[in-house]
C-alpha cells in the first residue's frame, strides 16, 4: 500500500505574525506610537539607509551614514542602474548569462530608531522574510547572527541587545558575491522586515500548527497546537483559549485549557475543536477561517493574542490520481521563480498577488515554487485566490552547480532552512507538497539517496500531513533509490516530443507500478504531449511547465537555448514563460488555454516572414524551452502577396479563416490535430478573422487587424484605487494606438512619464527580452506597441496622476486614487 493512501491534510495561512496593531513605522511617526494589546508586529520596512559596496565599521552604532541613500524596503539593488549609467546591465557581470548580466556585490543597510522607556520588560523579535544572500545582522554593534541562504525567512530575539529610552541601530551586511545562482537572484533585503513586541509570556514564532485529522460533510475536527514561551522567570499557570471565526466574523466554536509553564521554558498545548458544516478550501472556493488564540494568567490578564487564517481541506495522492477534498483534480501547473520582472526580486505584496492573479486567470490551478521557498505574501495570495503550491527548499545540496552557491552551507544549515520553510509555511492551505530539491547533482548516487532520505524524514517529522517530493532529471532506473525516499516523484522533462515512442511514465509505471508521478517540469514546445500523459495516465497527477511566468536571468533559454557558450548579451529575460515579465500572455499561454479547455479558446498567430530575433544555429535538439516563432500581428508592410503561415489554436470542433471577408477554408481541430489549424495566407492588409464552430453552430470569433501608424497613447491601470501605505502598487499598461484605437504592434516609440500627487514611479518595463534600458528612469521604449509603469503609493491620501507623452502622439493621463490605510 502506498504510504500516502490514507493521507489527509488540512492547513491554514498565517497572513501576518500579528495581533493588536500593526504599525508601518513610516516617515514622521514612531513605529511604536500606535501599539495596543499585548502583541504588536511592526512593519519595519521604512527609513533605512543603504550603501552599495563594502564599508568598514558600518556595524557600529556611531558610524556616520549621513551620506548614505535613504530608502524603504523591500529593496533589490541588482535591478537598479549601475552607478554612473542608465542601465542595470553589465556584459562583464560575474553572474553572466545566469544572472541575466545583472550585477551582485556587497551592500549595507542601517536603520535607526528610538525605543520608548515604557516598553521595558517586553520581548522583541526581529524577523527578515528574505535577504539575498549571506547576511549578517548587528544590533547596537553586537552581532545578532548570520543567515547565508537567500530564500528562507529567519529571526532573532534581540531583547537583550536593545537600549530603552535611547537610539538603537540595526545594521545588515549583504553579500551576493561570485557565481552563486542559475537565475536572477536579486541582491539585498528584498522581502519585508518585522519587529514583533510581546509580553514575556507569549506564543513562539512559527509556533502554531493547525491540522484536521477528520473532515466530514457535517463536521471537521480542527487540531490547534501552540508552543508557549515563558520568559517571566516564574512558574505560571496559564489559561489558553482558542476560537474559530468564520469569514463573516462569527465565532463558531472555542476551546479553553489550563497549562503550567515553568520559568524560562517552553510548553506545548494541543486543542481539538469541531467545526460544524465546514466550508472546504479549494481553488474554486478558497474559504478561509480564523483561529484566535489568547493566553491569560490566573488573574485573567491577557498576555498574548494571535490570529491565524486557515483553510479546511484534505489532500490525497494515490495511483488513481490527486484528490482534493475527495475529488479528483488534475494539476494544471506552472513553475515560477521569485522575481517580479521590472521590480527585480523586490517582493511587494501587490506584486506577489498580481502574479498569482495572472496565473489563475490564465488557467493554472497550481504553482511549483522554483527552486526555493517563496515570500509569505506570495503564499497568502495563493490562499486567498485558490492556487495549489509545491513549496521547494533547494536547488542543490552538497555538490555545487556554481562555485559560490548554497552547497558551501548545506551541511551546517540544511536543517535550519528546512525548519524555516516547513514551520513558516505549514499552515497555508495552498501548500500541498514539500519539495526537498531540484535536479540535485548527486541524485543518481547512493550519497544522494541517503541525503534525500534524511531530508524527507525530517520534513515528515515537522509535518507528517503532506507528501514529500523532489524534481529529478536524467530519468532512468539509476534514480530508483532516490525516488524510493519520496512520496510523490517529480519528473523533469519526461516527454521529449517524440510521439512515436512510449513515454517514460508508461515505462516506469510498468517497472514500479506503485510510484505516483507528475511532470515537475515540461518544455513549452512539448505542451501537447505532456498534457496527454496527464489525461491518459491517472498515476500522472499533473504537469508543470517551465515556466508559468517569465523571469530575469538564464537569459535567452526560450530562444537561443542551450548550450550557453560565449556571451548572449544583451539578452536578459529567460523568454520561456507562458506569461512575460510584464504580466502579458505569450502565444504558448493561449495554446495552453485550448489544451485545458479554459479561458480564451480561440486564438490567431502568424509566423513572421523573417525570424523575430537572430537564431542560434548551435541550439541542441533537446533544448525545447522555446515556442513557435509566432505573433498576434497582421502588419507586414513590404510582404504584400507573399504567403505567411497562420496558426489558429482552437478548442472547438472546427474553425474557418477569413481574410477581408473571404473564406480561406474550414479545418477540423481535435486531438489528432493537437487543436491547431494551419493555413498559408498571401498577405494583404485588412482583417484576418477566425470563426470557430461546434455542434450548435458558431461558437467564437477572433481577429487580427492591420493597424495604422500610432497617433495616441492609452493608459490603463489595473487598479485605480490603492492604499496610502507607502507600499501598495498600481500597474499601468501603456499602449500606442492608431486613429481607430488599434494597437500598433510594430511601434517602438520612446514614451516619457511624469507623476504628480502622493505617489512615485517605482519601475518601468517592457516585454523586450534584449532591452538594456533602465527600469528606474521615467521613460521606456514601447515593444510591440506596449510598455508598463508601476506606480507606488506614498503615505498620504490623495490623487496620483501619471502622464505619458511621446513625440508626435497625443498624450495621456490616468488618475489613481490613494486612500487611507
Amino acid at each position: 500500500m502506498n504510504k500516502l493512501s490514507h493521507l489527509q491534510v488540512v492547513a491554514f495561512a498565517i497572513l501576518w505574525f500579528m495581533t493588536g496593531c500593526a504599525n508601518d513605522g513610516g516617515t514622521g511617526s514612531s513605529p511604536f506610537s500606535e501599539m495596543t494589546g499585548p502583541r504588536s508586529t511592526i512593519l519595519f520596512d521604512f527609513d533605512w539607509t543603504f550603501q552599495r559596496g563594502e564599508v568598514e565599521g558600518a556595524q557600529q552604532p556611531d558610524f556616520d551614514d549621513a551620506s548614505w541613500r535613504v530608502l524603504d524596503l523591500p529593496h533589490d539593488w541588482s535591478i537598479e542602474d549601475i552607478p554612473g549609467t542608465e542601465s542595470p546591465l553589465d556584459s562583464a557581470a560575474v553572474g553572466g548569462i545566469d544572472m541575466g548580466y545583472f550585477r551582485g556585490g556587497t551592500g549595507w543597510y542601517r536603520k535607526t530608531f528610538d525605543l520608548p522607556s515604557d516598553l521595558t520588560g517586553k520581548r522583541f523579535t526581529l524577523q527578515f522574510d528574505g535577504i539575498y544572500m549571506d547576511s549578517d545582522v548587528w544590533v547596537n554593534g553586537e552581532h545578532a547572527g548570520s543567515h547565508p541562504y537567500g530564500y528562507t525567512s529567519f529571526w532573532f530575539d534581540i531583547t537583550d541587545r536593545l537600549e530603552h529610552g535611547k537610539e538603537n541601530v540595526i545594521a545588515v551586511r549583504v553579500r551576493n558575491e561570485g557565481r552563486n545562482s542559475r537565475w536572477y537572484s536579486g541582491s539585498g533585503i528584498y522581502r519585508h522586515v518585522w519587529l514583533t513586541v510581546t509580553e514575556p509570556v507569549h506564543l513562539g514564532t512559527w509556533g502554531t500548527g493547525i491540522t484536521t485529522p477528520v473532515i466530514g460533510k457535517d463536521a471537521a475536527s480542527v487540531m490547534v497546537t501552540n508552543e508557549i514561551q515563558n520568559h517571566s522567570g516564574e512558574n505560571i499557570t496559564l489559561r489558553v483559549t482558542t476560537r474559530i471565526i468564520d469569514r463573516h466574523g462569527k465565532e463558531i466554536t472555542k476551546d479553553r485549557q489550563e497549562v503550567d509553564a515553568v520559568a524560562s521554558g517552553k510548553v506545548g498545548v494541543t486543542q481539538e475543536l469541531e467545526v460544524a458544516s465546514p466550508q472546504l478550501w479549494s481553488p474554486e472556493s478558497p474559504a478561509l477561517y480564523t483561529a484566535v488564540t489568547e493566553i491569560e494568567d490566573a488573574g485573567s490578564n491577557l498576555l498574548d493574542r494571535v490570529e491565524n487564517e486557515f483553510g479546511i481541506r484534505s489532500v490525497e495522492f494515490s495511483g488513481e490520481g490527486f484528490f482534493l477534498n475527495g475529488k479528483n483534480l488534475l494539476l494544471k501547473g506552472g513553475c515560477m521563480h521569485h522575481d517580479n520582472g521590472p521590480l527585480g526580486a523586490a517582493a511587494y505584496d501587490r506584486a506577489e498577488e498580481r502574479r498569482v492573479e495572472l496565473m489563475k486567470a490564465s488557467g493554472f490551478n497550481s504553482i511549483r515554487c522554483a527552486h526555493n521557498p517563496p515570500s509569505p505574501a506570495f503564499l497568502d495570495a495563493c490562499d486567498r485566490l485558490g492556487i495549489l503550491v509545491i513549496d521547494e527548499a533547494f536547488d542543490m545540496w552538497r555538490r555545487p552547480k556554481n562555485p559560490q552557491d548554497y552547497h558551501r552551507f548545506f551541511d551546517e544549515w540544511w536543517k535550519k532552512d528546512i525548519e524555516s520553510m516547513v514551520l513558516r509555511d505549514r499552515n497555508h492551505p495552498s501548500v500541498i507538497m514539500w519539495s526537498t530539491g531540484n535536479e540535485i547533482p548527486e541524485r543518481g548516487d547512493p550519497e544522494g539517496a541517503e541525503t534525500s532520505d534524511m531530508l524527507a524524514a525530517y520534513v515528515r517529522h515537522l509535518d507528517p500531513t503532506r507528501p514529500v517530493t523532489s524534481a529529478v532529471n536524467g530519468l532512468g532506473p539509476d534514480k530508483d533509490p532516490y525516488f524510493a525516499t519520496l512520496d510523490v516523484a517529480g519528473y523533469n522533462y519526461s516527454f521529449d516530443g517524440d510521439h512515436g515512442r512510449e513515454s517514460v511514465f508508461e515505462t516506469d509505471h510498468r517497472r514500479v507500478p506503485e510510484r505516483i508521478m507528475y511532470c515537475s517540469e515540461s518544455f513549452p514546445l512539448t505542451a501537447f504531449g505532456a498534457w496527454m500523459d496527464v489525461l491518459d495516465h491517472p498515476y500522472v497527477v499533473g504537469d508543470f511547465v517551465w515556466t508559468g511566468f517569465d523571469y530575469l536571468g538564464e537569459a535567452s533559454i526560450g530562444w537561443l537555448g542551450y548550450p550557453h557558450e560565449g556571451s548572449f548579451y544583451p539578452w536578459n529575460h529567460a523568454y520561456c514563460g507562458d506569461i512575460d515579465i510584464c504580466g502579458l500572455k505569450r502565444p504558448q499561454s493561449y495554446y495552453r488555454n485550448v489544451l485545458w479547455d479554459a479561458g480564451q479558446k480561440l486564438s490567431i498567430f502568424v509566423q513572421p516572414p523573417e525570424p523575430t530575433f537572430e537564431e542560434n544555429p548551435d541550439r541542441l535538439d533537446w533544448s525545447k524551452w522555446h515556442w513557435q516563432d509566432v505573433v498576434d500581428r497582421w502588419n507586414w508592410a513590404g510582404y504584400e502577396g507573399e504567403p505567411l503561415n497562420v496558426e489558429v489554436y482552437c478548442a472547438h470542433e472546427r474553425v474557418e479563416l477569413f481574410l477581408n471577408g473571404n473564406s480561406l477554408g474550414v479545418r477540423e481541430t481535435n486531438r489528432g490535430t493537437e487543436w491547431i489549424a494551419r493555413w498559408s495566407v498571401p498577405y494583404e492588409p485588412g482583417i484576418l478573422k477566425a470563426v470557430a464552430y461546434d455542434a450548435n453552430g458558431e461558437a467564437d470569433t477572433q481577429e487580427l487587424v492591420t493597424a495604422g501608424q500610432p497617433e495616441e497613447i492609452r493608459l490603463t491601470a489595473d487598479r485605480t484605487q490603492i492604499m496610502a501605505n507607502g507600499q501598495d502598487l498600481s500597474y499601468v499598461m501603456v499602449e500606442l494606438l492608431d486613429e481607430r484605437g488599434n494597437r500598433d504592434r510594430t511601434a517602438g516609440n520612446l514614451v516619457e512619464f511624469q507623476i504628480e500627487g502622493p505617489g512615485t514611479i517605482l519601475a518601468v518595463g517592457s516585454s523586450d527580452p534584449m532591452s538594456t534600458e533602465s527600469y528606474q528612469q521615467p521613460r521606456r521604449k514601447a515593444y510591440m506597441g506596449r510598455c508598463m509603469v508601476v506606480v507606488k503609493a506614498g503615505e498620504d491620501p490623495g490623487k496620483i496622476r501619471l502622464h505619458a507623452s511621446s513625440e508626435g502622439l497625443s498624450p495621456a493621463v490616468v488618475t489613481i486614487g490613494s486612500n487611507g490605510r
